[in-house]
């Protein structure tokens, strides 16, 4: 079994401690986001065959890593996209992100991590002309310390839309969904620059958007496992929603739990909820966030109806 910690929250950023918690007590407990029920995931060596981390943020983590790796070999899906701050409100400066990713590269090999630039978002902040420019920066910042970097586009859910308006009437911007054309244009771009630095560019589930170049993305991927572990990591393709190649796992995370603020997000609701879980955590307990009383589960359902597998 391949455990995802975790597209719907930064677990090594915000969440640590109770990974390491959890890891010790050989268990943790999920709920279910649309109908509440509870289960238990096993998260021991005999159980495990692989970790992906998903983070903005691996810092807070960094020492514990070897202790992770001691269970099963990981490797880090690390975002990096350099925004300015009214569209991502509190993520650490690219050049500290690259720096651990790099350090990443350093201490547990060339295969460690996989850089992800998304969701590319189309902005009056962050046109076309400016993703092409600030891509290239980060990619000639990361070349040498990863061999893949990871795209997509934003998907506007309901409650996207909703945090995006609210977010550019604040900070007096504007935003759009352009039209598949535009999309996959900027992608073949953005797999010239990747190229250049010796980097293969995935796109994460939106195949209408693979550029020439380019390639579909498998963002929990056995094989790289493997290559991490030197030995085989076996798992069936299991993709959550079209166009997904993901290797089957289990996602330990909990929607509406990520305080990050990035007004683009698929996995929050709304910034305050995921600022009152995050400081509600108990880091001892073995939820990441437990059951809520009938009314916030309701909420959180209706936050969370996405497909799985979906970009972070």
């Amino acid at each position: 079994m391949i455990i995802s910690a975790s597209y719907k929250t930064d677990i090594p950023a915000f969440y640590p401690n109770w990974l390491m918690a959890r890891l010790a007590a050989g268990f943790c407990r999920m709920t279910n986001p649309w109908g509440g029920q509870t289960y238990e995931v096993p998260l021991t060596a005999a159980t495990v065959d692989g970790f992906v981390l998903w983070t903005r943020n691996i810092g807070p983590l960094a020492s514990h890593l070897p202790a992770v790796a001691a269970v099963a070999p990981f490797c880090v899906q690390y975002t990096v996209t350099g925004y300015p701050r009214a569209l991502e409100a509190s993520t650490i400066p690219a050049d500290r992100a690259v720096a651990q990713i790099r350090r990443l590269r350093q201490d547990f090999g060339p295969r460690a991590a996989v850089w992800r630039y998304d969701p590319i978002l189309f902005s009056s902040l962050t046109p076309a002309a400016w993703h092409r420019e600030n891509f290239a920066a980060l990619a000639r910042a990361l070349a040498g310390a990863v061999d893949e970097v990871v795209i997509s586009f934003a998907h506007i859910y309901r409650k996207t839309r909703r945090n995006l308006s609210e977010a550019a009437e604040r900070a007096v911007f504007t935003w759009a969904d352009p039209d598949t054309g535009t999309k996959r244009a900027l992608a073949a771009d953005l797999a010239v620059i990747a190229g250049d630095v010796g980097m293969a560019l995935r796109v994460c589930a939106q195949a209408d958007c693979v550029p020439p170049g380019g390639e579909p993305a498998r963002c929990i991927d056995a094989a790289r496992l493997s290559d991490i572990a030197g030995r085989p990591v076996v798992a069936g393709v299991k993709g959550n929603r079209p166009d997904c190649l993901c290797h089957a796992s289990r996602d330990i995370g909990a929607y509406d739990t990520c305080p990050h603020g990035c007004c683009y997000c698929y996995a929050v609701s709304a910034p305050g909820i995921a600022k009152q879980r995050h400081a509600a955590h108990d880091p001892e307990g073995p939820f990441l966030f437990p059951p809520a009383a009938r009314e916030g589960r309701r909420q959180a359902s209706s936050a969370s109806r996405m497909p799985e597998n979906i970009q972070r």
